[in-house]
């Protein structure tokens, strides 16, 4: 399994940890033994000297025993908590790789879940493995096999009872397995309201649908505690049914111990020994229903890791890169390129073809649906065609390396999305090592460096999740200014200027004509449209005209309709 061969940098300090395990074992099956001969030598011969050695002697074992658990805890520790950081760095870099049709599979709250809670619980499972649950079957294995060296004839009770106890405990482990994959389940969907619930906040209280989400949510919550509920009264049984059988064990040793002393052949010390061998016997049986409760959640968590670390990314990256300097080039050409989303049966592009010259401005024009979003997402390779191909300077782009590619392209999404920090981190996404004076230039062009100036502390001004301290214009000027700042190839605008009024609008789309890129302009409005070069008017996955805005209102009957609504409408305002 790909989980477990996380552990091989860590064997060193996981079989130190074991071994030190091992010596404690050791000194808690060796004192019954010092037991016996205390009482056997020392009390009942009334022997002083004897009482004082071996009292000395289970004395140093036990202080050897302490360090020994302390030393263990620090590598115990160590062990887990490395083996933790790793699964959680490889599932964030293998979720890195993911394609948006993997996405599609795990839904954003259940990959929280592996890459907290499942991890964590992997993580302590280790460490309670090298510090607990290893010790407890070693010690029932390790009781029953002394017991017998102390007297065959009392220690066959635990031979009679143990194995049926240990079938029980495996059937019980298989359900437990089950059950908790189920609990991690509503988790995930626990997870999933929630974060829905905080990300829509403010549509909630819009539309005054607390209630309702209230109620979605403790649904959701009740059916998860319901379900842990139930795991844990099915791993709980164990404890009540070791103990009955365990202590049935305990006095049947007294018992034939009592009959065996008056006949002679067993001396008190033995008796002793091995019930002091079958209270600890019984003690790590009653453990066992924490010990199942802890694998079964980390069997069903290991299942929900490996499913994640074994998924193949559905994109493959390509293994060239592009001639010249990033700004150099830029022309764009999809080739009979269709597509369709995975898992569907439609195609929502169709046999398109056209190109965009370097430097060319290329307006995307249609109605909702119309599959303008769909073809920006086949540009840095977000998806593949499902037929045909699309070539950067003519180059086919699945051959390039994702990140060479990915450099060579500023997007700027129809929804800005920034990050908690301040304004100059989230420029710095579009250029790691940029200068204060290429930000000023950026943001000058994207029409924001007014309002960044007028922010308390600039360009060190602190932005809240997603940038809910700004305007959704602000929002979309600063994606803006972060994807000019990288000065691409490619810059991609998805809609990304529609909360532009017509001045800043008309500002920045001349400002952007200085940049020496490919322009690919998803828009509505015809103001922004007949600015560019070219005009691409799509309907239903097609391109149904091709044009400048000139050639357009003499050929195409659709875009002279949108043109005359926007007209009229803007007329009427």
């Amino acid at each position: 399994m790909k989980v477990l061969s996380l552990l091989k940098p860590y064997r060193i300090p996981m079989a130190i940890a074991i071994s030190l395990m091992l010596v404690e074992l050791a000194v808690e099956l060796w004192q019954p033994l010092l037991m016996a001969q205390i009482i056997d030598e020392g009390i009942v011969k009334n022997d002083l000297h004897t009482v004082k050695k071996y009292g000395v002697i289970m004395l140093g074992i036990s202080l050897v025993a302490l360090i020994a658990g302390v030393v263990n805890s620090f590598f115990a520790a160590y062990a887990s908590q490395n083996f933790g950081f790793d699964i959680r760095k490889n599932l964030y870099e293998k979720v890195q790789s993911f394609s948006f049709a993997n996405f599609n599979k795990y839904p954003t709250s259940s990959l929280i879940t592996r890459m907290t809670n499942d991890v964590n619980q992997l993580q302590m499972t280790l460490f309670m493995s090298l510090r607990i649950a290893l010790r407890a079957p070693l010690l029932v294995i390790g009781g029953i096999i002394l017991a017998m060296t102390v007297n065959v004839k009392l220690a066959l009770a635990f031979i009679l009872i143990i194995p049926p106890l240990f079938v029980f405990l495996v059937w019980i482990m298989k359900k437990s397995t089950r059950l908790f994959k189920i609990v991690q389940e509503r988790l995930d969907q626990v997870n999933g309201v929630m974060r829905e619930n905080l990300v829509g906040i403010r549509l909630i209280r819009a539309f005054s649908r607390g209630a309702h989400e209230a109620k979605r949510f403790f649904g959701s919550n009740q059916e998860l505690m319901n379900r842990t509920a139930y795991a844990l009264r099915v791993t709980e049984v164990v404890i009540p049914v070791l103990l009955l059988f365990m202590n049935m064990t305990v006095l049947a040793v007294l018992w034939f111990g009592n009959i065996e002393i008056q006949n002679g052949t067993v001396t008190v010390g033995q008796v002793v020994a091995v019930v002091n061998y079958s209270a600890r016997i019984t003690t790590a049986f009653s453990m066992f229903s924490w010990i199942i409760m802890v694998y079964s959640r980390a069997m069903a968590s290991t299942s929900r890791v490996e499913e994640i670390l074994i998924t193949e990314a559905d994109l493959k990256d390509g293994n060239t890169k592009l001639k010249g300097e990033d700004s150099a080039g830029g022309r764009i050409e999809f080739k009979d390129v269709s597509f369709r989303y995975p898992d569907t049966q439609t195609d929502v592009l169709r046999d398109l073809s056209f190109h965009a010259n370097p430097g060319e401005t290329v307006a995307l024009l249609g109605a909702t649906g119309s599959g303008k979003s769909s073809l920006f997402q086949l540009i840095p390779r977000l998806y593949d065609p499902t037929r045909g191909k699309v070539e950067l300077d003519g180059v086919d782009i699945r051959t390039l390396e994702f990140d060479h590619l990915r450099k060579q392209i500023g997007y700027v999404p129809q929804e800005a999305v920034l990050f908690t920090g301040t304004v100059k981190e989230n420029l710095a996404w579009g250029k790691e090592d940029a200068t204060i004076q290429e930000m000023i230039n950026a943001t000058t062009d994207a029409q924001i460096h007014e309002t960044i100036e007028a922010l308390p502390n600039n360009y060190e001004a602190m932005l809240g999740q997603k940038g809910v301290n700004l305007s959704g214009g602000q929002k979309q000027r600063l994606s803006i200014a972060r994807a000019l700042i990288k000065k691409p190839r490619i810059l991609l605008l998805d809609d990304s200027t529609s909360a532009l009024d017509l001045k800043t609008e008309a500002t920045l789309l001349a400002a952007l004509k200085q940049y020496k890129c490919t322009t690919l302009i998803i828009t509505q409005k015809i103001s922004t449209a007949k600015e560019a070069d070219k005009i691409l008017l799509l309907e239903d996955g097609e391109i149904i005209a091709t044009g400048s805005h000139d050639q357009l209102m003499e050929q195409s009957r659709l875009y002279q309709k949108i043109h005359q609504s926007q007209l009229g409408l803007a007329e009427s305002s």
